[in-house]
């Protein structure tokens, strides 16, 4: 048999990497950020819940309705519109239980950016605000949120994602510390905090300890290994997520069937979790709602896709209605910020194939809850939303509007190394948000 050739330096990094089984390096626990490293403004929130339409959701057929179109030659919206609690203001008829607490609601009709061409580029943008630099990795707004505000319990991660793991969501330059816990299934909890079945309290205790005192002993050898104290730091925080405190939110059994039923199917279910995580306290939760055997795309809705879109929009119209009346039902919706994003908007003119492209430079997010003033609807796009023709947001400015809410000041440096970064590319708050 080959002798092994491995160090104690080489299984203290592998065991810090995978003994609690989440991600670390670019995507590891969000840990709690240094002291007097906050600087509240404006907001009332302390946590977000980020729901992301990934593909790109059309505008015209969702928060921005126009005029009809056909699906074929003439350009404008897919469906009928209604009425919402905003007067004056529609949208999309699929959107009926949404619609009625559009006033919990502000609409930003107007993001605007310039990377239509690849959904990639614009999901990272979207996410970290800025476009990709070869001399510095930005970290995501889950990761600076988690670094400003830090963990309430050591029990609980800061930052989770419902889906699996993307650059778009790591730490950059901030570290594996402030990097997330994935879920790709939401009733047991991350794979990596549940035990195999013969490993009990007792063989655990001694599999802690062992690793424990492996890791001290490595930090008294190398104390200046930056590296492997985050690890250990990681690893022993893992530990404790496993524990029952955390992983007894996963247990959807114990909310009514009637409150699980009003969420509705697979996302549904992820916004539910997404509830009881933020009341757990969990800073920041991306849940992810691309999906594509609905209709065949998801929200990137080409050729066919565009057929079935209706049924994505009913699901995210049931799911989005049933999180706002629940949050505001346990008294989170003043303190929880509730993002609804996508990376772009679609063209109100039809592809070949019946669907729509891709457009960039004007389309619709949703801010609800968080202490802002609702009930608005932010800027004005042209008579088939195809441009922005009254109060352009970029999105440094819809980032500073989210770390605001949150009570995050936008223009804070962070720093890369000694290199000062500030948390948004010069983005500005809305201004008629906060009062």
């Amino acid at each position: 048999m080959k002798k092994s050739t491995w160090t104690r330096r080489d299984f203290l990094k592998a065991s810090g990497a995978t003994a609690v089984g989440v991600g670390i390096g670019q995507s590891g626990i969000g840990l709690a950020a240094e002291p007097g490293n906050q600087e509240r403004v404006h907001g009332k929130a302390d946590a977000c819940i980020f729901i992301w339409l990934g593909g790109g959701a059309a505008h015209i057929d969702t928060f921005d309705p126009k005029g009809r179109g056909d699906g074929k030659k003439t350009p404008g919206c897919y469906y009928a519109s209604i009425d919402t609690a905003i007067r004056d203001v529609q949208v999309c008829e699929h959107l009926r239980r949404t619609a009625p607490l559009l006033d919990r609601c502000v609409l930003i009709r107007t993001l605007t950016h310039d990377i239509s061409g690849e959904h990639g580029a614009a999901t990272n943008l979207m996410h970290t605000g800025r476009r990709p630099s070869e001399t510095i990795a930005y970290p995501s707004i889950g990761s600076i949120v988690s670094h400003q505000l830090g963990v309430k319990s050591e029990a609980v991660p800061a930052y989770v994602v419902m889906g699996y793991p993307n650059i778009a969501r790591d730490p950059g330059f901030l570290g594996p510390k402030y990097g997330y816990v994935y879920l790709t299934q939401i009733e047991t909890g991350p794979n990596g905090l549940i035990r195999a079945p013969d490993v009990d309290n007792e063989r655990q205790r001694r599999r802690e300890s062992l690793l424990s005192t492996w890791q001290h002993e490595y930090e008294r050898e190398h104390p200046g290994d930056h590296n492997i104290r985050g690890q250990t730091a990681i690893s022993q925080q893992g530990f404790r997520m496993a524990g029952p405190q955390f992983l007894s939110v996963f247990d959807l059994g114990k909310e009514k069937q009637s409150l699980r039923e009003s969420y509705g199917g697979e996302f549904g279910q992820r916004c539910l979790l997404a509830r009881r995580l933020v009341q757990s306290g969990v800073r920041f939760v991306e849940v992810s709602f691309n999906l594509n055997f609905l209709n065949g795309t998801g929200w990137d809705t080409h050729n066919d896709g565009q057929i079935n879109q209706h049924l994505l929009i009913q699901d995210l119209d049931q799911a989005l209605a049933a999180l706002l009346m629940d949050l505001e039902k346990n008294r989170l919706l003043e303190t929880t910020l509730v993002v609804v994003a996508t990376e772009f908007g679609r063209p109100p003119e039809f592809d070949t194939g019946g669907g729509r492209g891709h457009q960039s430079v004007a389309f619709t997010c949703v801010l609800a809850g968080g202490g802002l003033r609702t009930g608005q609807v932010i800027g004005k796009t042209d008579e088939l939303g195809r441009k922005v023709v009254e109060r352009p947001v970029t999105v440094p400015d819809f980032h500073a509007t989210i770390h605001s809410a949150l009570g995050i000041n936008p223009h804070k440096n962070l720093y890369a190394d000694e290199r000062p970064v500030p948390i948004t590319n010069r983005g500005s708050p809305i201004a008629e948000l906060f009062g």
